[in-house]
């Protein structure tokens, strides 16, 4: 299935530079206020700095012929149903009619704590797609639904602490050998190709930026396998295969093989 990516590097770059301006913006502000956040930690609470990444795949939606699809970004209609928990709230979902087309998840991690925070999102990304998973099997999205596309993606600051060599701690056992002096960004990576190797997500990437590519927009991948790009170019493909059936007026309640994985 062949795959629009419409204007995928501009409007990449886009959400770059506002990632970069809102996390400035929101240390701005929570400086000026009697009770700041910790640190930096206003830049992380303020909750929107990843908005153009929502809009760029939000955008390949529409590009790829699904125009009857509802695309939500705001609000309550994030949420959805889970198994170990009674609900769990996305970042973008698409829909069409009361058949669940994809979810994503996006995050950023910038320094100086990367250790803990690595982790975090390490059980957040596992738990959130075991979770959805279970349900999705259980019947939370209805009866023999088609499997949705679920992605994930993590921008992380480019800078010498994301860049360099992490230490393991092995009293007990071996840790596995790829993980050995690996920086965040290669534990990162490993994590990106692990989840997509164990059926986790459909896609995950990894972006990385440092705070001086706000004026430009530039970003990096450390594979192509892990690179926004492939994300995109995976989504798009999905998306344009939906609207195919769905344009030729099949019942895709009805498809439960809809979304196998001969669609490369």
């Amino acid at each position: 299935m062949r795959a629009d990516l419409a204007n995928f590097e501009a409007l990449c770059r886009a959400a770059v530079k506002s990632f970069w301006a809102g996390r400035f913006s929101s240390i701005e502000r929570q400086s000026s206020q009697s009770n700041p956040d910790k640190g930096q930690r206003g830049a992380v609470t303020s909750g929107k700095n990843l908005d153009g990444f929502v809009r760029l795949f939000s955008e390949l939606v529409t590009a790829n012929g699904l125009h009857s699809a509802s695309i939500y970004r705001r609000g309550a209609e994030l949420t959805l149903p889970g198994y170990f928990r009674p609900t769990k709230q996305w970042d973008m979902l698409v829909m069409v009619g009361n058949i669940l087309v994809a979810a994503f998840e996006f995050k950023s991690q910038c320094g100086p704590s990367f250790g803990n925070n690595f982790n975090n999102r390490v059980e957040e990304a596992v738990g959130s797609a075991q979770d959805l998973w279970t349900a999705h099997r259980n019947g939370a999205f209805g009866h023999n639904p088609p499997k949705p596309f679920l992605g994930w993606m993590m921008l992380l600051e480019d800078c010498k602490e994301s860049r360099a060599s992490v230490r393991t701690l092995e009293p007990s056992f071996p840790v596995f050998p790829e993980f050995r002096s690996a920086s965040y960004g290669g534990r990162y990576e490993l994590l990106c190709c692990k989840l997509v190797q164990e059926g986790l997500y459909d896609s995950a990437a990894l972006v990385l930026s440092s705070q001086g590519d706000q004026a430009t927009g530039f970003y990096s991948s450390l594979s192509e396998e892990t690179s926004i790009e492939m994300t995109a170019t995976r989504f798009a493909k999905r998306i344009a295969y939906v609207a195919s059936l769905y344009e030729d007026s099949l019942h895709i309640a009805n498809v439960p093989s809809l979304y196998e994985d001969s669609l490369e």
